[in-house]
C-alpha cells in the first residue's frame, strides 16, 4: 500500500521545480493536476508565477498536459490559456486518463512525470502507471468537503511515510 501512495519527490511549491531536474532523469513529458496544483480549487485564474513556470517548462522542450477530475469547460479554459492539451473528467486514480495523457504527450510512462496535490488520486494513479510522481502542497485550503475529509487521512499517511523515511519535509 505504501508504495502506491509514495511520491518520488515532494515539493512545497510547483514553481520550485526546474526543467533540468526532470530532464536529468530522462523525463520528456509532464502531467499536471488542475485544482490546487496549477490553479486554486474551482478557479481558472493562473498566477503569473505559474504561467511563467509553464513557459519555462515548454521552452526547455518538455511536453505538458493537464489531467484533471474537473469538468471539461474549466479544464479547457486553463489548457487553452497555457497552450497545453488536457484530459478532463479523469476520475483519477483510474489508469485510463493517464493513458490518454500519455497518448497526447507522445511519451512512455518511464519518461513521464505527474504532478499533483493529492496522494489518493494524483500520486496513487501515477504510481499505478509507473510514472515519476511529484506531490505538491495545495495552493489553497478551499476544496470540496469530501476532499477535506480525505485530507485528514492523507495527513496520517504522510506522517507514516515521513516516519518510515520514505518522504521528508
Amino acid at each position: 500500500m505504501w508504495k502506491r501512495l509514495c511520491p518520488a519527490l515532494y515539493l512545497k511549491n510547483l514553481v520550485d521545480l526546474k526543467p533540468q531536474y526532470l530532464q536529468e532523469r530522462g523525463l520528456k513529458g509532464v502531467m499536471l493536476d488542475l485544482d490546487n496544483t496549477l490553479v486554486e480549487w474551482g478557479q481558472v485564474k493562473i498566477s503569473p508565477a505559474t504561467a511563467a513556470w509553464v513557459q519555462e517548462m515548454k521552452q526547455s522542450g518538455l511536453k505538458l498536459c493537464i489531467v484533471s477530475n474537473a469538468l471539461e469547460e474549466r479544464v479547457k479554459i486553463v489548457g487553452e490559456a497555457l497552450g497545453i492539451p488536457w484530459v478532463s473528467r479523469a476520475i483519477k486514480p483510474r489508469k485510463l486518463p493517464f493513458k490518454k495523457a500519455l497518448a497526447l504527450l507522445g511519451t512512455s510512462p518511464g519518461e513521464t512525470a505527474t504532478i499533483g496535490d493529492q496522494l489518493f488520486t494524483d500520486i496513487c494513479g501515477g504510481n499505478r502507471m509507473a510514472l515519476f510522481t511529484i506531490w505538491t502542497t495545495p495552493l489553497s485550503t478551499t476544496e470540496l468537503l469530501v476532499t477535506k475529509m480525505v485530507r485528514r487521512l492523507e495527513k496520517v499517511v504522510a506522517r507514516k511515510l515521513k516516519k518510515k523515511g520514505i518522504i521528508s519535509d
